[in-house]
């Protein structure tokens, strides 16, 4: 690299030259800087979400490139949040991709030490069952209902969810429905 050059490549001379003495301007910006690009840039598509985390229903801008989610912000266009997030919130990327998310079933057998690996079909066939073990062991044949089961609802879950659930309890005759919502 030339004197020149590297004379070029210090701030201050390009401060000086530009007027800028306070060093606010273009002329303190480093190559690297100016060759920044914001990572919402090259987004193919911007989906519109919920965050996962509580009853808030704080609003999200899903932003994917190649078909793999890149970021996720608050969307300001939402009356409930006005763009902003919580730390859960503003992370909720790490639920998708992040290293600790778990992508098998993992059963831990009565009495095990270690985890193995279900196929999912596997793991709905044995909570299938014992649901409908538990709830034929208890059954209250004049009141056609069990309290050998119970379910509590997620704050995340809406409202179509938690109906849809009810439902299926009612139909299975399990009384003990709560949700922990109360918002």
């Amino acid at each position: 690299m030339g004197f020149t050059k590297l004379l070029e490549s210090w701030p201050v001379v390009r401060q000086v030259r530009e007027g800028d003495l306070l060093g606010t301007g273009k002329a303190a910006q480093s190559s690297h800087s100016r060759a920044l690009r914001p990572r919402l840039e090259r987004a193919d598509h911007v989906g519109h979400s919920i965050c996962p985390y509580c009853a808030v229903g704080c609003a999200q801008l899903v932003y994917v490139e190649d078909g793999e989610v890149t970021q996720i912000e608050g969307d300001p266009a939402s009356p409930i949040s006005r763009g902003r997030l919580c730390p859960k919130g503003a992370a909720s990327k790490s639920l998708h991709d992040g290293p600790l998310r778990e992508y098998k079933v993992k059963y831990r057998r009565p009495y095990g030490a270690a985890w193995e690996e279900l196929a999912l079909d596997d793991a709905m066939e044995m909570i299938a069952d014992r649901v409908l073990a538990a709830r034929d062991a208890d059954w209250d044949e004049a009141n056609n209902r069990t309290l050998a089961i119970g379910n509590l609802g997620g704050a995340t879950l809406d409202n179509e969810e938690n109906y849809l659930i009810k439902k299926l309890c009612s139909a299975l005759g399990i009384v003990q429905v709560e949700n922990q919502a109360r918002i």
